[in-house]
């Protein structure tokens, strides 16, 4: 099976989230500024593209 770069950051805010619950955004912010550090700005990218996703979960899940 192979996913989109869509699919993929689903999968990974799934990912976090299952991992890391609520220290989630935490441990997001932490990738985007490590990477941010190394100069990879098109890791950055992804990781906020994550995170944004990350947060749509959240919403759902708080309005379920």
């Amino acid at each position: 099976m192979v996913l989109n770069r869509d699919q993929e950051r689903w999968a990974a805010a799934l990912w976090v989230e299952k991992n890391h619950g609520d220290a989630g955004p935490a441990d997001i912010a932490k990738q985007v500024e490590r990477l941010a550090l190394e100069g990879d700005e098109a890791g950055v990218e992804t990781w906020k593209a994550i995170a944004d996703r990350f947060d749509q979960l959240a919403r759902k899940s708080t309005a379920n």
